[in-house]
């Protein structure tokens, strides 16, 4: 392992999960009018429903299948009846087919944002950062898909496992796990890192006020005067 694998897999994440939830919290208390998703619909709607919509229920089904993938320990899912190979073709299968929603939906979205005059003028720069952000970083995890089918052994999916699993238990030693981890994978985990980094400072933040509570709430009851 050398200074840089250290660096970048031992050191960065805390920095970036520190931003990641200090700077959400900062920017709620002194910046609550720019704490919004930056809605373009009023200038066109062409495209934004389906666009949104699929990107949305991508990048929500890779985030669950990352989650799930890489903090459940190998006991767990053993105990279930999956081994270590089948969990990782499922796996592929999953991120093939949550990556090409999401891909598809990002791709609806980066065009309308880019080839629109009235929203090209009206988004930040940090608006287009963040798409394209998230399009290296997505493009990054759909190529890692075909280096995981040469690995049907999992050995890969396991060390990925033991870094993110020592990662949020503060145990030492997360990146020694990544040592002979393939190019690919440790590219896609930077950048999925410095996504956490970034989210405070862009229109991600709208994540944090999902109106998770709205499919329960109360009729509302309208009378005539």
């Amino acid at each position: 392992m050398n200074y840089l694998d250290n660096l970048l897999f031992g050191y960065y994440p805390y920095i970036a999960m520190t931003s990641f939830l200090l700077g959400s919290l900062a920017r709620y208390e002194r910046g609550q009018f720019t704490w919004r998703s930056g809605s373009s619909q009023l200038l066109r709607t062409k495209d934004l429903r389906l666009g949104s919509n699929l990107f949305h229920v991508g990048i929500l089904l890779l985030f669950a299948g990352h989650f799930v993938g890489l903090l459940t320990p190998p006991w767990l899912y053993h105990a279930l009846g999956l081994s270590t190979s089948a969990k990782q073709v499922f796996a592929v299968m999953a991120g093939g087919l949550f990556g090409g929603i999401c891909a598809w939906g990002l791709y609806l979205l980066l065009k309308r944002r880019l080839t629109d005059p009235r929203i090209r003028a009206t988004s930040s720069q940090m608006d287009i950062a963040i798409l394209l952000l998230i399009a290296v970083q997505l493009v990054l995890g759909l190529f890692t898909l075909p280096v995981s089918l040469y690995h049907l052994d999992g050995g890969n999916m396991l060390l990925l496992a033991e870094w993110a699993q020592r990662i949020v238990t503060f145990r030492p030693g997360a990146a020694e796990q990544l040592a002979n981890v393939g190019f690919i994978f440790k590219l896609h985990l930077f950048f999925g890192i410095t996504l956490f980094l970034v989210f405070p400072f862009s229109r991600l933040v709208h994540v944090w006020s999902v109106p998770v509570g709205y499919a329960g709430r109360p009729y509302q009851v309208v009378r005539k005067g």
